[in-house]
């Protein structure tokens, strides 16, 4: 049924929405109606009606204090958070082979993917989370990883930001009750192959996991009970779904969806 979520006229925040993930979740949320501001580094150049872009880093408060105060100036309420901006390098604790030192990780790498998936939703969160509790309403919605809860093989410094916004979620889910506020996240497992994808991290992935990238390729789907990769329209769907008065009464939680799948 068109419009079932009630989602019309509502104004949400994507951030990294201009690929992956969150480029699925700026489209669905436009289907359903919904005035989306897409905060990225980058954006992807279409002309879609009630979407904006916002050049922001979200690892720099000033720079996102500047775009909630232009979204509060232009639509004087925001909705809908989705914390979904995300960086992950596969990185070795300790690289046993010694063949390459630079899927060892290092300082530079933890202060990356913590800038970006850790630093980025608690800003975020804050800023948009103050225009919440002055409106008395709100969804957050936080786009964590399977691999937060189960741990990673050569990716522990992700899992553990994934594993750390899991915890943030339960937290401040309790925090922000009490002002009508929810706060709910969401896991994904393995999903179809985006840009994300790349060369270069399915390499460093395969060595952390002292295999090639092709019999890395072959095991995806055959530790899913469901038999396939998640597309990322399923993600987006349950996201919309979060986002909407439909689930009115889920906070707190994290949800997966990965058919299934239980190890990371």
């Amino acid at each position: 049924m068109r419009n079932w979520l009630g989602l019309e006229g509502k104004v949400a925040v994507v951030t990294g929405g201009s690929s992956g993930i969150g480029a699925q979740i700026v489209a669905s949320l436009l289907e359903e109606g919904a005035i989306v501001y897409n905060v990225d580094l980058h954006d992807d150049d279409s002309d879609k009606m009630n979407y904006y872009f916002l050049k922001t880093n979200v690892a720099s408060l000033p720079e996102v204090k500047k775009t909630v105060e232009k979204i509060v100036e232009s639509q004087n309420k925001i909705d809908i958070l989705i914390n979904n901006a995300g960086i992950n390098l596969p990185r070795l604790l300790v690289d046993v082979k010694g063949e390459k030192p630079e899927y060892q990780m290092a300082t530079k790498d933890l202060d990356l993917m913590f800038d970006v998936n850790l630093k980025g939703p608690v800003y975020l969160s804050q800023e948009i989370g103050k225009q919440f509790t002055a409106q008395k309403s709100g969804v957050i919605v936080n786009v964590t990883s399977e691999a937060g809860q189960e741990g990673s093989e050569g990716q522990s410094i992700y899992a553990a930001t994934k594993a750390a916004l899991i915890g943030f979620t339960r937290s401040w889910a309790k925090e922000l009750g009490k002002h009508n506020i929810r706060v709910v996240a969401i896991a994904p497992g393995i999903l179809e192959e985006t840009g994300l994808r790349t060369p270069a991290y399915e390499e460093a992935l395969a060595y952390t996991r002292n295999t090639t990238v092709d019999k890395l390729n072959g095991e995806y789907s055959k530790s899913i009970p469901i038999g396939r990769v998640g597309k990322l329209r399923e993600v987006a769907d349950l996201v919309c779904y979060l986002s909407s008065e439909k689930s009115s009464y889920i906070t707190g939680t994290t949800i997966n969806i990965t058919g299934g799948k239980s190890r990371g």
